[in-house]
């Protein structure tokens, strides 16, 4: 009984402390594309990720009703920085949906903004703030509605003690006449969350650091939502205890739960998920530590990768290639280390029985684009008599008009396709996740590339097929598979049916090399075909910002060349950052991986026709 009372007055207490309105909640996932066109329409950086905000404390006075439910304490303030925009996962301050969807799309249009960081946080905000109602006088009406409805909500300045009143007689009169105020006076309480504007102190992340070879790629499971919400994270060094299955300590100087102590968890327990979110979302930050032990899951992700006794043959030397630093808007020479690999184990093979049908299919519609014999009519000297040229020639002297001076003969020439394309294929760790209950990403690339080579031998189009993955700027790996000068045979196929998965995916890298064999075919058309399941990433710096900004440049220098880069990506989360890269139109999302074999060829078809 007492129990259900506590439980009873835990959920009265915290409904009324907790003024949010959940039939009008409006959600980053929800609006996250609408949000990322707005932002670039507004002129904001093209290259910047849209991400969640993590809740924050924020240390300012509460109402008595949010101190005895315990709420109130973290609030979600957008911040942008040089990678992402922070905006909250989920809005649900106002009564109305559209004021809270307004809010979102208000705090993307601040952002957009150049502002001086070197100005104090509220002569910054105000700036910003006039400067966007001056850039897009659309938004005065919404920014006035959400400024009321926001004061309506605030702690009033006469229930303040007098320095904190101080700073919201501030804050309101900075919100209602932006540029008003020159600066906001200290206080011995921080002062009220302000939703409108971007966060005071946003949390700077630490340098990222190379995570080793015990941590593999991130495979996302496609049978688990994606959650946007981030959480505040630092780095600690493991103490060097003898034991980590004893904790010493005195009972009267109890740990916080939210501090690090090096405790070995079981690791043949199952993982209760659900649990460690709950944990997690309680948490202020999430302490990272490296311990040097390989974990069950790091055994397993050792033995997984291709030891060097069974690792393909290298084709000659290597090669070095410049690579993109984005934050330094350089070039840098000779950066990158690539080695062409063929397999080692590939036997020549037959096309396996349950690609048989769809690759005859495919054979007879590419036939369609098999080069064929025309004529071309009105040509001064041909094959034949061009009757209809003839009977106009007749027709015009008999009418007495001036005759026009055509060719009366025909000629039968040849149709051809002056094309060339090379196919790169995303080898990579992740490749190894599974996208059904019977078939991985590998398999499903190997049915691909296998499909893809049949159809265009059909057609006898001129095409290439390599695959990449690597490990760090001096190991990128560039797999042979097929040459622009090999005939399409059992011994590709082989090396088709031999291919796995390899570590990281340093894309920029493998696209420049890919762009300098294809620059060496003299066709009108080349077409520069990649095939990928994720965005680019490897183990260093090359992640996030910095991954997509030389992909980015790579793929700038291959259209300088005369190239056309193509992506086709089973990735779901792609138009985060594919438009960036190869533009609206130069990129297609499979949403079914398994289609992937059979969508490939006629996708090029469409592409080449």
């Amino acid at each position: 009984m007492e129990e259900y009372v506590g439980e009873l007055w835990d959920r009265l207490i915290t409904g009324a402390a907790e003024k949010r309105h959940a039939a009008a909640t409006v959600k980053l996932d929800d609006i996250a594309k609408s949000v990322a066109i707005f932002f670039r329409a507004l002129g904001g950086d093209p290259g910047l990720g849209i991400s969640a905000a993590p809740a924050i404390r924020h240390g300012a006075r509460r109402r008595l009703l949010q101190r005895m439910a315990g709420s109130g304490e973290k609030v979600e303030l957008s911040w942008r920085d040089g990678e992402v925009l922070r905006l909250p996962s989920q809005i649900d301050l106002f009564a109305e949906y559209a004021l809270n969807r307004d809010l979102y799309f208000w705090l993307v249009a601040m952002a957009a903004v150049d502002t001086d960081n070197n100005q104090p946080w509220i002569v910054r905000n105000q700036q910003a703030t006039q400067s966007t109602l001056q850039r897009f006088p659309g938004l005065h009406v919404r920014y006035s509605r959400l400024v009321d409805a926001l004061l309506a909500m605030r702690i009033p300045p006469h229930k303040l003690p007098e320095d904190e009143a101080a700073q919201e007689y501030s804050i309101r009169q900075a919100l209602q006449q932006p540029g008003s105020v020159d600066e906001i006076t200290l206080a011995k309480r921080p002062f009220q969350p302000v939703p409108l504007w971007p966060h005071p102190n946003p949390p700077v992340s630490g340098e990222p650091t190379a995570t080793g070879v015990g941590s593999p790629e991130q495979a996302s499971n496609a049978a688990q939502k994606k959650n946007r919400r981030k959480h505040l994270a630092q780095r600690n060094d493991v103490k060097d205890d003898k034991n980590g299955f004893l904790m010493m300590f005195r009972a009267e100087s109890l740990f916080s739960w939210a501090e690090f102590v090096k405790v070995n968890r079981p690791q043949d327990e199952e993982d209760d998920t659900e649990t460690a979110q709950l944990a997690a979302e309680d948490m202020d930050s999430l302490t990272i530590a490296r311990d040097g032990k390989a974990s069950a899951a790091n055994v397993r992700f050792d033995l997984d990768l291709p030891a060097g006794a069974a690792d393909d043959t290298p084709l000659g030397e290597g090669v070095l290639l410049p690579e993109w630093n984005w934050k330094k808007q350089v070039l840098q020479p000779d950066y990158c280390s690539l080695q062409q690999l063929i397999a080692t184990d590939a036997k020549p093979c037959e096309l396996p029985h349950a690609l048989k049908n769809t690759a005859n299919q495919l054979r007879r519609q590419f036939q369609a684009l098999t080069p064929t014999r025309h004529w071309l009519k009105g040509q001064q000297d041909g094959d034949e008599l061009d009757l209809d040229a003839w009977v106009q020639l007749v027709s015009e002297r008999n009418s007495a008009m001036p005759t026009s001076e055509h060719g009366l003969y025909r000629a039968q020439v040849n149709q051809e396709r002056d094309l060339a394309c090379l196919l790169l294929a995303d080898l990579s760790l992740s490749t190894d996740a599974y996208v059904s209950n019977h078939a991985r990403v590998i398999d499903v690339i190997r049915d691909s590339l296998l499909l893809f080579s049949e159809a265009l031998t059909a057609t006898g189009d001129s095409f290439a097929l390599y695959g990449f993955s690597s490990l760090k700027r001096s190991h990128v790996r560039f797999n042979y598979i097929k040459g622009f000068d090999e005939k399409y045979s059992s011994q590709v196929r082989g090396r088709i049916t031999a291919i796995k998965p390899g570590y990281y995916t340093r894309m920029g890298a493998a696209i420049r090399h890919a762009s300098s064999l294809l620059v060496q075919q003299k066709r009108r058309q080349r077409l520069l075909l990649i095939l990928t399941d994720g965005k680019p990433n490897d183990l260093d710096q090359y992640e996030g910002r910095y991954g997509i900004e030389d992909t980015r440049m790579a793929l700038i220098e291959a259209r300088r060349l005369g190239l056309r880069p193509f992506c086709v990506t089973i990735d779901t989360e792609a138009s985060d950052y594919l438009p960036h890269l190869f533009g609206a139109g130069g990129y297609v999302v499979i949403r079914n991986p398994e289609d992937l074999p059979k969508e490939l060829p006629l996708l090029y078809a469409q592409m080449t026709r």
